[in-house]
C-alpha cells in the first residue's frame, strides 16, 4: 500500500516530483523530490522538514563524480511521529547538510540544515530534499527500497499544446511562459497529457515516468482502477510518449524537438508558484528569451 503524502506537508514547497529523476529510488514513485525554491547554480537555503519526529542519524555519503559538484552528499534519517500517516514510518533524507543530529527533536518546518549540489545533481536540476520512507523493519541506508508514495492532494491539469515563448534561461535548459499557472500559490499544477492525467518524469532523457490525477477524496486509487487493465498509450497533444501499467511511463523510443530539432527533453513536474513553464532540458541548443518556439515528441527514427 502507498503512503500518503498529506497537503500540510506538500505544501511547504513550491514544487515536487515523484518520477524526474534518473535513480532507482524513484522507480514506481517510491521517493520524492522536494523544491523549497527554484534555486539554481549552487546557492543554498534552509531546508525545511518534511515530517515531525526525533533525528536518528545524520551521515555524509559519496557521491557520484562531478566536476562541478562536492564529493559528498548527507544522510538524515527521522523517526516520525508525523504528519498523518507518517507516524511509526522513518524518512530518509538528502541533499541537506545537516544542522541536526542523532537526538534531535524537529518539527515540520523545522530548518534540517541548508541544501546541498552534490553530484547526484544534473546540471539543470534545482535545489531539492530526495525524501523516502521505510518500515521501521526495512534498512533505512539502502537507496532503494522504500515505499510507494501517494498524493493527498488534488492536482490540477494544465493543458499545453506545445507551444510558448522563452521566458528564462540557464546554461542547459530553457523555462516557457505556456502553461500559465492560474493559481499561483494555491494549488499545485501540472502539464495536462491528453488522458487528462499530470505529467511527471524526464522525457526522455531518464528511463520513464509518471502519471497524477485529481486526487478528490485524497486518494489516487480510482486513477489505478482505470488503468488496471495493462499498459495504456499516454499521449501529449496527438504525440505518443510511451505506455503506463498503473501510474507509471515507460518512454518509448522518442526525441523532443524544438522548432524542429531535436534538444535532450522535457522536465516533467508539479508545482505551485508563478514561475511554472514548461522546461526544456538544451544544454546542446541555447535558445534566447523572447524566442517563440513549438514543442513536440517524435519517434527517434523521424528525427
Amino acid at each position: 500500500m502507498a503512503v500518503t503524502l498529506p497537503a500540510e506537508l506538500l505544501v511547504q514547497y513550491q514544487r515536487f516530483s515523484l518520477y524526474n529523476s534518473p535513480y532507482p529510488a524513484h522507480d514506481e514513485g517510491c521517493a520524492i523530490d522536494l523544491y523549497p525554491g527554484t534555486l539554481r547554480d549552487g546557492r543554498t537555503s534552509d531546508a525545511p522538514s518534511p515530517v515531525s519526529g526525533t533525528v536518528r542519524e545524520t551521515r555524509a555519503v559519496t557521491a557520484p563524480p562531478k566536476p562541478y559538484a562536492p564529493e559528498h552528499d548527507y544522510l538524515i534519517l527521522v523517526d516520525c511521529d508525523g504528519p498523518g500517516d507518517l507516524e511509526g514510518l522513518t524518512a530518509r533524507i538528502l541533499h541537506v547538510e545537516p544542522a541536526v543530529e542523532s537526538g534531535d527533536r524537529v518539527e515540520r518546518g523545522d530548518s534540517l540544515g541548508e541544501l546541498v549540489r552534490a553530484g547526484f545533481f544534473a546540471p539543470w536540476v534545482d535545489n531539492h530534499l530526495h525524501v523516502g520512507l521505510r518500515r521501521p523493519d526495512q534498512n533505512p541506508h539502502r537507496a532503494s527500497g522504500s515505499l510507494p508514495l501517494a498524493l493527498g492532494i488534488d492536482l490540477r491539469p494544465l493543458e499545453w499544446d506545445g507551444t510558448g515563448t522563452v521566458a528564462s534561461t540557464g546554461e542547459t535548459y530553457a523555462v516557457l511562459d505556456a502553461p500559465t499557472h492560474p493559481d499561483p500559490g494555491e494549488s499545485f499544477v501540472g502539464v495536462r497529457a491528453d488522458n487528462g492525467r499530470v505529467l511527471d518524469g524526464g522525457l526522455p532523457h531518464y528511463d520513464g515516468g509518471g502519471l497524477h490525477w485529481r486526487a478528490g477524496a485524497g486518494s489516487e486509487t480510482s486513477g489505478d482502477e482505470e488503468l488496471e487493465d495493462g499498459t495504456t498509450p499516454v499521449c501529449l497533444n496527438g504525440d505518443r510518449l510511451g505506455v503506463a501499467r498503473g501510474r507509471t511511463i515507460t518512454w518509448d523510443d522518442v526525441v523532443v524537438t524544438v522548432n524542429g530539432e531535436p534538444i535532450t527533453g522535457l522536465s516533467l513536474f508539479c508545482a505551485r508558484d508563478a514561475a511554472f513553464g514548461a522546461k526544456l532540458i538544451c544544454p546542446d541548443r541555447p535558445l534566447e528569451v523572447g524566442q517563440r518556439v513549438r514543442v513536440r515528441v517524435r519517434p527517434s527514427l523521424e528525427r
